[in-house]
């Protein structure tokens, strides 16, 4: 399946799943009153909206180049991921006042069972939906999908610490227990908005490819034999799409002719390390 297929279909499948969670930790928080509970309930809230704001972003970058955005509509992925953070962050705030409160009024946790049922259907549905993600992220490469993938990885995480903490709560009948694993998954999404509004600004920024990547541009220019020297490489990434400017110095008594076949050369040979890439060579005579 291509990979503009795959985004959207796991922005459509997170929107899905986020739905069925809510309801299910709702049901399951009225019946525990567990703060924990209520800290897994927020958290998947928030994904849903952030899966929202990945379902419009995706199709926005998806869309062609035009004459007013000669570079594409990619980092709309970007935005959308900046946006995703500040959900994230918010809600490890609200969740951290939240805890503050509980502590402060410690109440016990009533039906346990209940919310350990519950949590036992958002791991399975989460860590599918979890797996897919990074499948599509392998495939496309999307900062949207991989974004949305770190909201449900907390989401995992939260569901996890959530029936840990409620099994302990009622085992040894500490109700504190549940507030600290509530204070653990604020935490942790505080930590989660940190990363990915992190990357979302390299992509805002025309952060450079990593360095493992502009070495392997700069060595298969390089390997030309043609090739004297190569200069002013630049990259930056927008979506789907990497860019890729380079200049190469050829001899200077060669025809404009030869100098830029090799320049063809080496633009096809990058091509096909990095696949779709958007690539301009410019070819300079060497200074002898």
């Amino acid at each position: 399946m291509e990979p503009q297929r795959l985004m959207r279909l796991a922005t459509v499948a997170s929107m899905s799943v986020a739905l069925i969670l809510i309801v299910a930790k709702l049901v399951a928080w009225r019946i525990t009153d567990s703060v924990s509970m209520l800290s897994s309930l927020v958290d998947t809230s928030l994904d849903l909206v952030s899966s929202m704001v990945t379902f419009f972003a995706v199709r926005q970058a998806l869309v062609p180049a035009d004459d007013e955005h000669r570079f594409g509509h990619g980092k709309a992925e970007g935005l959308a991921g900046l946006i995703q953070a500040g959900f994230i962050a918010a809600s490890g705030c609200a969740l951290l006042v939240a805890v503050v409160e509980r502590l402060g009024n410690p109440k016990q946790v009533r039906e346990e069972a209940v919310g350990l049922v519950i949590s036992a259907l958002a791991l399975g549905l989460t860590a599918a939906l979890v797996a897919f993600q990074k499948y599509v992220v392998q495939r496309s490469g999307s900062l949207a999908i991989s974004a949305d993938m770190a909201h449900y990885g907390t989401d995992l995480i939260a569901t996890l610490l959530t029936a840990g903490g409620l099994f302990l709560s009622g085992l040894l009948g500490q109700p504190l227990i549940d507030s600290g694993v509530a204070g653990l998954v604020a935490i942790y999404l505080l930590h989660g908005g940190w990363k990915v509004g992190r990357t979302s600004l390299d992509v805002l920024m025309d952060r450079e490819l990593p360095a493992e990547d502009t070495q392997r541009i700069e060595e298969i220019a390089r390997a030309h034999t043609g090739v004297r020297d190569v200069h002013e490489l630049r990259t930056r990434s927008s979506g789907l799409t990497r860019f890729i400017q380079l200049h190469i110095e050829v001899a200077r008594d060669l025809s404009l002719v030869d100098g830029h076949a090799i320049g063809r050369d080496v633009q096809a040979e990058i091509a096909k390390a990095f696949p779709g890439a958007e690539i301009i060579l410019h070819v300079d005579p060497a200074k002898e």
